[in-house]
């Protein structure tokens, strides 16, 4: 089956064809950093305005790339939730205009179910079920139980920061400006991880739970003390990631020894972070389990894992295109749409 997915959750633009959930065909994001780094973030009135701008564009561009007209889809895959509803409305409106238009189905797709399968795409092996996923990104962090497409089960999330909101607001701190997320990955490689002692977070009983607000406010606390003025950025961004990655891995480490996991998928826009991909394929390699991680085009939010979602939860999220509503806060439980 041939999906042309599209995928206006955030701030990025993204258009795929995909085959059979896993071959990508073409593959088209286009992000916004430069309309938003003004501003130290993303503005949502301005990432509406900019999917407006563009998406038309790359719908074209993708089938271009693929050779493809829309008569040769099989259908149409687009996030209805969650996100910023603005950015959503753009594109749920214009996958329902052209499903209508050339008579074809129509997949409404949970965002956060399309970071799931993103280890799918693009490699000859898919992880077999059932598996343990880490899905890590600005706006959550979960771990999730994935016994099947459409048995999904939360074993833990954030009780307030996700990892990639942590990342982003220390970044600010450090003064390395927007998107955070990959300038202090990049800072922290030239510095020593044991040069600030942070706290590591560790919930009460066997909880699976994540929270990094305290660790970003010690963080803020620590570069404001006077005495603290000669350690390195460096040393801070790496010591902070250190942190953040020992929890992450902590927590896969616990979940996976509670379950009859046959493999561990890494995926959402934190997976692209170097040492949490190196700290979890040596813990892998150590436990000899198979671990699955998204070529880095993958990681980050893209149409293709929408299209991927969409093959693989098949009849369960096709929905009437004359129905679909955009849902910002479409809680992770949701497969399809009710409307």
């Amino acid at each position: 089956m041939l999906l042309l997915g599209i995928e206006t959750s955030c701030d990025d633009t993204a258009v795929a064809i995909v085959r059979n959930g896993r071959d990508v065909l073409a593959n088209v994001s286009t992000n916004q950093d430069e309309f938003h780094r003004a501003y130290g973030g993303i503005v949502p009135e301005i990432a509406s305005r900019a999917h407006l701008a563009l998406l038309s564009a790359a719908i074209e561009h993708t089938l271009e790339r693929a050779q493809m007209t829309l008569a040769d889809c099989d259908g149409i895959a687009v996030t209805y939730g969650p996100g910023l509803i603005g950015s959503l409305l753009v594109g749920v409106a214009t996958a329902k205009a052209l499903a209508f238009a050339a008579r074809r189905p129509l997949y409404a797709v949970n965002h956060l179910h399309g970071h799931l399968f993103a280890p799918f795409l693009a490699r000859t092996e898919a992880p077999p079920y059932p598996f343990l996923a880490l899905l890590v990104s600005g706006g959550h962090t979960q771990l999730v139980a994935v016994d099947a497409p459409m048995q999904l089960r939360v074993l833990g999330k954030t009780r307030d920061d996700a990892a990639g909101e942590a990342f982003d607001k220390t970044a600010r701190l450090l003064g390395l400006g927007f998107p955070g997320g990959p300038a202090l990955d990049a800072l922290a490689r030239d510095g020593d991880a044991r040069a600030v002692a942070f706290p590591r977070y560790r919930p009460e009983g066997d909880a699976l739970d994540f929270s990094f607000s305290g660790l970003k406010t010690s963080v803020r606390y620590f570069l404001e003390r006077p005495e603290n003025a000669s350690v390195r950025r460096e040393d801070v961004a790496a010591s902070f990631q250190a942190a953040v990655v020992d929890v992450l891995t902590a927590r896969v480490d616990a979940a996976f020894s509670r379950g009859s996991f046959r493999a561990v998928a890494l995926s959402g826009g934190v997976a692209a972070n170097s040492l949490l991909q190196q700290r979890l394929r040596a813990w892998a390699e150590q436990r000899g389990v198979e671990i699955f991680i998204p070529a880095r085009a993958y990681c980050t939010d893209n149409a293709a894992m929408i299209a991927a979602a969409a093959d693989a939860q098949g009849e369960a999220v096709r929905v009437d295109p004359l129905s679909v509503a955009a849902d910002p806060n479409l809680p992770f439980e949701r497969i399809g749409n009710a409307a």
